[in-house]
């Protein structure tokens, strides 16, 4: 049987507690099909990690020790240490004893057979032991993976666990952006784009408290919110992108009337310029929004062509409301109801003109 390499990356920040312990269990899965590259990535810790790490480096040759000058987090350590991998496959492993490495070796099997190209473990899909800690961390992690793969198309039931094994091919052609825990929902769904093949295995999970070291904080599930609309939004089926566009025109058209309410207040300028700088504020809004939480950012043009598109859309959507208004009203319609009705077809009309002109995806080569 083929001796396989597997470079196992070990993000640790002040994990002076069980780093030592998390990388003995893990070379234990060492055996005589199975070589071991640990990539241990200290990310300035302020503890005796560094310490610890150094011993163990010097210990065993399997082990590299690459560190951080400054903190920069789990998603920065993880782009350091897949850039470092030569084995066949990457792995990632806390340096807590959450995971156990043990289920690596299950988690190898479907890329070693070569009917997978990324495998993921599952704290939530077998029958292992399982610690039962906080309920809203589950709900929390269930939301997203839910709303993750409403995006990608995906059938995962754990997108935020740890334990994720790549062809180490494939998790480096992938460029890691986020520098924190934005780092799970990330790389789904840049996996997804790729359209490999992902499998999920169950696996055991025994998760520690607050008062035991545990990292993650509010913050951190606010942003995996963010990632998964930002990097997974624009894959979305076309009545998704349309909600999501709901919110986005509906925010921008809220920061119209504010703006507008707030420039008329002050009295510095006549009505006309308030409301032709209130809908420019409006229109920027809508850009940033759109980039940040549906499009993908410069998807086929550069900053200076996907700008000089939008500009394009906001000048023909302008004179488009002004069109549906005054065809509407010439069929005796209400100005009311005639700015309505213009409104709505703005909407949908807006919405298409930014995805077809503005954001369009490149067309595979």
């Amino acid at each position: 049987m083929k001796k396989h390499t597997l470079s196992v990356v070990v993000p640790c920040y002040n994990e002076e507690a069980t780093l030592g312990a998390c990388i003995q269990r893990l070379l234990a899965i060492e055996d005589a099909h199975l070589k071991l590259e640990v990539i241990i990535v200290d990310d300035c810790s302020k503890d005796k990690s560094i310490v610890i790490a150094k011993k163990l480096a010097g210990d065993h040759n399997q082990i590299k020790l690459l560190t951080h000058a400054v903190n920069q987090g789990k998603g920065a350590a993880l782009r350091t240490g897949f850039r470092a991998a030569t084995g066949n496959f990457v792995a990632v492993q806390d340096a807590d004893l959450e995971y156990d490495p043990q289920d690596l070796k299950g988690l190898l099997t479907p890329l070693i057979n070569g009917y997978a190209d990324v495998v993921l473990g599952s704290r939530f899909l077998s029958g292992k032991e399982r610690r039962v800690l906080y309920f809203w961390h589950t709900l929390g992690n269930k939301f997203l993976t839910f709303l993750s793969n409403m995006f990608t198309d995906l059938g995962l039931t754990d997108m935020e666990t740890c334990y994720k094994v790549f062809k180490r091919e494939i998790i480096q052609s992938i460029v890691i952006e986020e520098n924190r825990f934005g780092f799970e929902p990330e790389i789904i769904a840049k996996i997804a784009e790729k359209n490999v093949r992902v499998y999920e295995i169950g696996i055991s999970y025994h998760g520690r408290t607050y008062a035991e070291g545990k990292k993650i904080k509010l913050k951190d599930g606010f942003r995996a919110l963010y990632c998964v609309f930002h990097y997974s939004a624009h894959r979305a089926i076309l009545p998704i992108q349309i909600l999501v566009y709901f919110f986005i025109g509906g925010t921008a058209a809220a920061v119209n009337m504010i703006s507008f309410a707030t420039l008329n207040t002050g009295g510095w300028f006549g009505s006309e310029v308030n409301v032709l700088s209130a809908y420019v504020i409006a229109a920027l809004s809508n850009y940033w929004l759109c980039i940040k939480f549906l499009f993908k950012h410069n998807a086929r043009w550069g900053n200076v062509g996907e700008f000089s598109a939008y500009f394009l859309v906001v000048v023909i959507g302008g004179l488009m409301d002004l069109m549906f208004y005054l065809g509407f009203s010439y069929w005796s319609v209400k100005p009311l109801m005639a700015k309505f009705l213009a409104t709505l077809l703005l909407f949908f009309a807006n919405f298409f003109m930014r995805k077809i002109i503005v954001f369009p995806e490149k067309i595979p080569s």
